[in-house]
């Protein structure tokens, strides 16, 4: 059996790793987008022939896990995709939302590459490629049992990663060498104490662990400070300073965390009645279908909804799908709240609000989750003086503000906290992905410290035989 990895491998995104049987059936975990600036020639070509790939097996529908299925399927790949019933759900509006950026993006890329002398780019793919893609899904519910392969060779079942809606941890069971391998691919790795949906589920013992280590490095905010710290800021900037809350944040699970928790505020009376923009329509339809899957809530969000009626919903709340009002909101000069995709700042409306709020000092931009180094949120949460913004420099005068506690994905206690249903004696790899270099060997000292043996960080295109 082999494995090669030909994405978010000493990086976090583009999540892409081919496994090939004993047999010669190839099986690709996640095809995710590469994001960031100078990834575009990444995402272009694959480093496989996608005609060849038998089956793909999706986490998650972030776009870094599920961008570049759409061009996989323009390229050749024809075969099922196997996902959560809710990332289907959720794939449907960011595929088609996605494949409409792609368009636009190569427009502006290729400009600028003309004026450089630099060869044209192909488009990646277009919205007639991710509705092709969108008929090859598969929803299969968390822990239900299905197969892959020449007489049923691959076993597979998924469990509940608590990420974002609908996310999965992948198990399979794989016939190698007269023996069975039990590989598990954890996806990202969501937190026992998200506020929306249910805690990590245990997974049975692996033999090999394909891991994320996003945070490996790092302790997120205590969340007993979470509100207190958006309170603040809020009060600062809008209330004290008349300024705008810009939030970057992405259109799934992330807004609706930072809706819930202002609605929580509301509820109380301790937020000022001030406007809230929701300016993303990707959003609002993401919102629309978390509603639809509470299968997937906790405990407590569930008390909250009976008791409330509604967690995404209070005064002074908008949700703006119409660009003359999305346009409107950088004209308006009242404080207020936005809220808008992407979550790295790199697409979408965000990158328009906070160009026309950058040199605002009573402004602030506040970022809520992880930012790839190489984005225009990486570059604020970095501190630049000055960010690349369409092509031209901006001084950076508004504040800029961190907020780690909505991550979504674990830090390092709850990564291990995660992997502690392992018997580490018994796993015999475990390979580290989806982070930063320098973070990933952080989190292979903790590892070991934890017991576990044989850690490897892959290299981009890597191939390990297993």
């Amino acid at each position: 059996m082999r494995i090669q990895f030909f994405g978010a491998a000493r990086t976090v995104t583009g999540s892409k790793h081919l496994v090939t049987t004993e047999k010669g059936t190839k099986i690709l975990l996640d095809c995710g987008l590469f994001q960031g600036i100078q990834t575009d020639e990444f995402n272009q070509e694959f480093g496989f022939k996608p005609a060849e790939v038998d089956y793909l097996v999706l986490s998650h529908a972030h776009i870094d896990h599920s961008g570049l299925i759409p061009r996989l399927v323009r390229k050749g790949f024809s075969g099922p995709i196997f996902c959560t019933a809710a990332t289907a759900d959720l794939c449907r509006i960011m595929l088609m939302d996605s494949a409409h950026i792609q368009v636009k993006d190569l427009e502006r890329i290729n400009r600028r590459r003309e004026r450089q002398g630099r060869p044209l780019l192909e488009e990646l793919y277009n919205g007639e490629d991710a509705e092709k893609a969108l008929s090859l899904l598969r929803a299969v519910q968390y822990n239900q049992t299905f197969h892959l392969g020449t007489d049923n060779e691959v076993a597979v079942f998924f469990t509940d990663a608590a990420h974002i809606l609908g996310s999965a941890a992948v198990h399979l069971s794989i016939p190698d060498k007269g023996t069975f391998k039990k590989l598990t691919f954890t996806g990202d790795i969501g937190r026992p104490e998200d506020h929306i949906l249910r805690k990590p589920d245990r997974f049975p013992q692996a033999d090999f662990i394909i891991c994320e280590s996003t945070y490996g490095d790092k302790l997120h905010e205590k969340e007993t400070d979470m509100q207190a710290h958006l309170l603040r800021v809020v009060h600062e900037t809008c209330v004290e300073r008349k300024g705008k809350v810009i939030i970057p944040a992405f259109a799934i699970d992330r807004t609706q965390e930072l809706i819930y928790a202002l609605d929580q505020l509301s509820s109380s009376g301790k937020l000022p009645r001030i406007d809230v923009y929701i300016d993303s329509p990707l959003a609002i339809r993401a919102t629309k279908i978390m509603k639809e899957h509470e299968e997937c809530f906790n405990p407590e969000i569930l008390e909250y909804i009976e008791k409330d009626g509604d967690a995404f919903a209070f005064p002074n709340l908008h949700y703006i799908s119409d660009v003359s009002e999305s346009i409107a909101l950088n004209d308006s000069k009242e404080p207020c709240i936005i809220i808008s995709a992407s979550g790295m700042a790199e697409a979408g409306r965000i990158k328009h609000h906070i160009k026309n709020n950058i040199n605002d000092p009573n402004s602030t931009i506040l970022l809520v989750g992880y930012a790839s180094p190489n984005t225009l949120a990486g570059a604020l949460k970095r501190g630049d003086d000055e960010v690349n913004i369409f092509g031209e420099m901006y001084p950076v005068k508004a504040q800029v503000e961190v907020m780690d506690s909505f991550s979504a994905h674990g830090d390092y206690n709850e990564m291990l906290q995660f992997l502690s249903c392992q018997n580490p004696e018994h796993v015999k790899k475990v390979f580290l992905v989806h982070g930063e270099y320098e973070t990933q060997v952080s989190f292979k000292i903790k590892l070991e410290r934890a017991g576990f043996k044989d850690i490897h960080i892959p290299a981009l295109y890597e191939s390990v035989e297993i």
